[in-house]
C-alpha cells in the first residue's frame, strides 16, 4: 500500500466515524438508508427552530424541497472543498443557489455553521449569536431547507436557508 492510498484509507475511515457520529450521508452517498439518516439530523434542526419559534409567536416552518436541495449542496460543497462562507468558490451568492433550485419567494436568508458535530449543538450555537438567531426568529420567514455534511477541515458543515 503506498503513503498516498494509506492517506486516502484512514481519511475515509475518519469521514465514515463522523459520518455515524452524526448520522449524515456519507459525502455524494445516494443510498436509500444514507438519505435517510441524513434527513433524520436534518429533521432535528427543522423541530429545533420551530421549537424556538414557537416559544416568541412565530409560524412553524415547513421544509421546501428547493431550499432543502440548495443547503445540502451548499454544506456538501463546502465541506468536500474545505470552505466557510456564505459565497460559493464559484462566486454564486446564497440568493443565487436558492433561485437556480428554483425558489421564487421574495425574502431570503440563509444561516451557515462549522465545527459542530450534532443538531442540538449547532442550534445553540446559531441561537447565541444575534444575526443567525435573528434569522431563525423571523416571522416572515414560512419555509426553511437543512443541509449537513462531514468532511474538510471543520468536519461537520450546517446550512440553512430560509424563505418567505
Amino acid at each position: 500500500m503506498t503513503t498516498t492510498t494509506k492517506h486516502t484509507a484512514r481519511r475515509a475511515v475518519l469521514v465514515l466515524a463522523a459520518t455515524a457520529t452524526l448520522g449524515l450521508a456519507p459525502l455524494g452517498a445516494t443510498s436509500g438508508s444514507a438519505e435517510a439518516a441524513t434527513t433524520t439530523v436534518q429533521q432535528q434542526v427543522v423541530q429545533l427552530v420551530n421549537a424556538q419559534r414557537a416559544r416568541v409567536g412565530c409560524r412553524a416552518l415547513v421544509t421546501d424541497a428547493r431550499l432543502s436541495r440548495a443547503a445540502q449542496a451548499h454544506s456538501v460543497d463546502m465541506a468536500r472543498r474545505g470552505y466557510f462562507s456564505h459565497t460559493s468558490l464559484d462566486g454564486r451568492t446564497f440568493v443565487q443557489r436558492i433561485r437556480a433550485q428554483g425558489y421564487t419567494g421574495s425574502r431570503l436568508g440563509e444561516n451557515i455553521a462549522a465545527g459542530q458535530p450534532t443538531a442540538k449543538a449547532v442550534m445553540d450555537a446559531w441561537m447565541k449569536s444575534p444575526g443567525h438567531r435573528a434569522n431563525i426568529l423571523n416571522c416572515r420567514y414560512t419555509a426553511i431547507g437543512v443541509g449537513a455534511a462531514v468532511g474538510g477541515p471543520y468536519r461537520y458543515y450546517w446550512t440553512q436557508d430560509f424563505g418567505g
